[in-house]
């Protein structure tokens, strides 16, 4: 179910979207929990980013996650898209480390058309496929009294609506909370 305020969270199911950002790992992991099932993270082997399940448990149970790593960003691809075509998981997280051109773009559009899963591939600020549905620029918001406070951009949609929320991810309830910036 879409929040009434955050029309575009979560994104297009069957579709596959980009975020970027410090905050990233926190829209990842909501957007999971969001959407339930199981989930496939892909990314290539050298990454030295570890995922802690001390740091997703509230999000997610650490059980339906899967880390793959793969040799190199074409076969991080690769993975990505069979997983999506298979329709076996709800959410195929990819991470990239250079630009994707058009056509392997479009594969894992097709790919998560034809499997009905949703794909969400972490980008590196200012990089982006011409084929994603959205991208997203997630970063915290600072706040003195919220840690948790994050500012969600939509920076490209299809469907032409941008737009700048604050939110707080509620991992008890599995929701966002609608924040007003601060100071407002």
């Amino acid at each position: 179910m879409k929040h009434p305020d955050l029309p575009f969270f979560p994104p297009a199911s069957a579709r596959t979207h980009e975020v970027c950002g410090v905050g990233a790992f926190v829209f990842a992991f909501t957007l999971a929990a969001r959407l339930g099932g199981k989930i496939l993270w892909v990314r290539e082997a050298w990454e030295s980013v570890q995922l802690n399940p001390n740091g997703f448990a509230e999000f997610i149970d650490p059980v339906v996650l899967t880390l793959c790593n793969a040799k190199d960003q074409k076969e991080a691809l690769a993975v990505a898209e069979e997983a999506l075509r298979s329709g076996a998981v709800t959410l195929v997280v990819v991470t990239l480390s250079k630009p994707i051109g058009l056509t392997e773009g479009r594969r894992l559009q097709l790919a998560a058309r034809y499997g009905k899963s949703t794909g969400l591939a972490f980008i590196p600020e200012g990089m982006g496929s011409n084929a994603a549905e959205t991208r997203w620029r997630c970063t915290p918001a600072f706040d003195p009294k919220d840690s948790t406070l994050q500012k969600w951009e939509l920076i490209k949609n299809k469907t032409g609506t941008l737009g700048i929320w604050h939110v707080r991810p509620d991992t008890a309830s599995r929701r966002l909370i609608m924040v007003s910036p601060t100071g407002k």
